[in-house]
């Protein structure tokens, strides 16, 4: 079991007060948010049929939690792990313009999470997605909607501690970039975990760019599926992908803390280019596949922000079960209570 018990923690709100205060960040935060990026709210599904390829891999091993449809002939749905691909298929039936999008709240189980502070079974999150064009495909444009992002996120602290006087603002007013090969280059003896904790102490937040394909010492910084997030596309300074991780110094658990994963999605050439680097080229004949192959999906830009992450974050909480019901293990429950963190 991995958990990080903070020294003489104490939760900062009560729990009443702690509910009222969820429901502040979730409302207030998703309305700027639309508000930053244009997007509007639309309806998300809870699981999707299988074997057509939308759902996603995430890191490429995990297993849907799945179950046969006696109406439709026993054939199998699954749980959504994230929307990522249906969100782009919707930017094309909803005909959305570039410079505009969609944001949904997309709610999912995902069965092999190790469950430790920051993860759980259950995962809520906004998954939101933009129209882009082939100009936009660039680094600079990533950056700058990743700034607008951040932008929101600065402002919620802010409403917070309005609120909460004693729950002070840490963000720092500017988020800094760096590739994960400068990472790697600056600490080629850490593990990647360890080089994000480096940086979110040193910036107090930033982006890491450039997560799913191989670095240069022939090791991934994470996994990303091969069918979404552009990995492999060159940037500047011989570094690959547009895409990445907005990433935060939490000083309860004293290491870094991942807020968002977003990125450009592929293109027809990049989506080639890396299902062959993932092994997985027969994944051409799927649906979703076949329909950006022939020009019918739209380019764009898309991400997850989780809102109990969010909330964790802002409320300064040591465990994620402090803002959102799950399920733990019965060890995990009941160390934390001798801990004074007590999970839902």
């Amino acid at each position: 079991m991995k958990l990080h018990i903070p020294q003489d923690y104490r939760a900062k709100l009560a729990p009443e007060t702690m509910e009222q205060a969820i429901k502040t960040i979730k409302t207030s935060f998703q309305r700027s948010l639309a508000e930053a990026l244009d997007l509007r709210r639309v309806t998300a599904p809870l699981f999707v049929l299988s074997g057509t390829g939308i759902n996603d891999d995430l890191n490429g091993t995990e297993r849907p939690v799945s179950f046969p449809v006696r109406d439709m002939g026993e054939r199998r749905a699954e749980v959504v792990h994230s929307l990522a691909k249906w969100k782009r298929m919707k930017l094309g039936a909803y005909r959305i313009a570039p410079g505009y999008g969609l944001y949904t709240d997309m709610n999912a189980i995902r069965a092999d999470e190790e469950l430790d502070n920051l993860h759980s079974l259950y995962v809520d999150q906004w998954d939101w997605e933009r129209t882009v064009t082939a100009a936009d495909r660039n680094i600079d444009f990533l950056e700058g909607i990743v700034k607008k992002i951040y932008s929101v996120l600065r402002s919620m602290e802010a409403e917070v501690y309005a609120l909460y006087p004693h729950i002070t603002p840490i963000l720092p007013e500017e988020i800094a970039f760096v590739h994960s090969e400068e990472l790697q280059r600056r600490y080629p003896e850490l593990t990647p975990r360890e080089r994000e904790t480096k940086a979110a102490r040193e910036y107090g937040a930033v982006f890491v760019i450039g997560i799913g394909g191989a670095l240069a010492d022939g090791e991934r910084h994470d996994g990303r599926a091969p069918d979404y997030d552009d990995w492999t596309t060159p940037t500047r300074d011989g570094c690959k992908g547009l895409n990445g991780d907005i990433i935060v110094w939490n000083p309860v658990l004293e290491s870094a803390f991942e807020i968002s994963s977003m990125g450009i999605r592929v293109d027809a050439e990049a989506l080639v280019r890396q299902l062959e680097l993932a092994g997985c080229p027969e994944r051409r004949e799927l649906d979703f596949h076949k329909a950006l192959l022939e020009g019918r999906i739209p380019l764009s830009i898309g991400g997850g922000i989780g809102q109990s992450r969010l909330c964790m974050f802002l409320l300064r909480c040591a465990h994620i079960g402090e803002v959102q019901a799950s399920i733990w293990p019965e060890e995990m429950i009941e160390t934390c209570r001798q801990h004074n963190i007590f999970l839902k």
